[in-house]
């Protein structure tokens, strides 16, 4: 149910009601005494709205006028981040620093690159080589405290375009923001590597006949040859 809200005119009214009768207390707009009683309604409608609003300041999905001290309690911007640009992005960051709960397992990780942008990211460990290991299993012996966030590039690739400088890469890729988040929220026992995939690439993500022959509409398959 949502707050009443009361206008001025309500509180003047209000006012005026609580008047003694009689000839001296005119109910008139141009007395000086119905003056003084819409001055004090307009502090009683600022009392009101101010009253209000802080239904709403208390949660900080909707708040405003104490967004600031919402992000100093919970130290935001932080180093990962930086500065939101929008009021609704602010409110998003105080709301997902006070709800996370933290975590040390495959889900919560991916949890974390889905709110960042990343719903494909996929975790691969690398476990050390054992008795049961098959043959040709890596000796992965130093790297039993690394684990891998693999993801596509869609979200923020560069490519060089006509407006690039001649020093700029072809194309470049990678989320700071990510690294930073994934990295703080790692265990600190583990090494945390990052790969981006790109998601048309027909050389990381096609079938095993896709690195068979090689053709093209414009040109016979022995143009190009097998690779091998």
């Amino acid at each position: 149910m949502p707050a009443p809200i009361f206008r001025r005119a309500d509180f003047r009214a209000a006012l005026q009601a609580l008047l003694p009768t009689g000839r001296v207390w005119s109910r008139e707009a141009d007395t000086a005494q119905a003056k003084v009683l819409d001055g004090l309604a307009g502090v009683y409608e600022r009392q009101s709205t101010d009253a209000t609003s802080l239904l709403a300041e208390a949660f900080p999905a909707t708040t405003s006028a104490l967004l600031t001290e919402w992000e100093d309690s919970l130290g935001l911007p932080d180093e990962c981040t930086g500065p939101a640009e929008t009021l609704d992005a602010r409110r998003l960051r105080v709301v997902q620093k006070l709800t996370s709960t933290g975590g040390q397992n495959r889900p919560y990780f991916l949890g974390l690159a889905k709110g960042l942008g990343f719903p494909d990211a996929f975790i691969e460990e690398f476990l050390p080589f054992t008795a049961i290991s098959p043959c040709a299993a890596p000796l992965t012996q130093d790297w039993q405290s690394v684990w891998r966030l693999t993801t596509n590039t869609d979200a923020g690739v560069l490519d060089f375009t006509v407006n690039s400088s001649c020093s700029d890469p072809i194309k470049a890729w990678g989320s700071a923001v990510l690294e930073c988040i994934i990295r703080r929220a790692a265990p600190a026992h583990t090494s945390v590597l990052f790969a981006y995939v790109d998601s048309w690439d027909w050389m990381i993500v096609g079938t095993d006949e896709d690195w068979g022959l090689i053709t093209d509409p414009a040109a016979d398959a022995e143009d190009w040859g097998v690779l091998s």
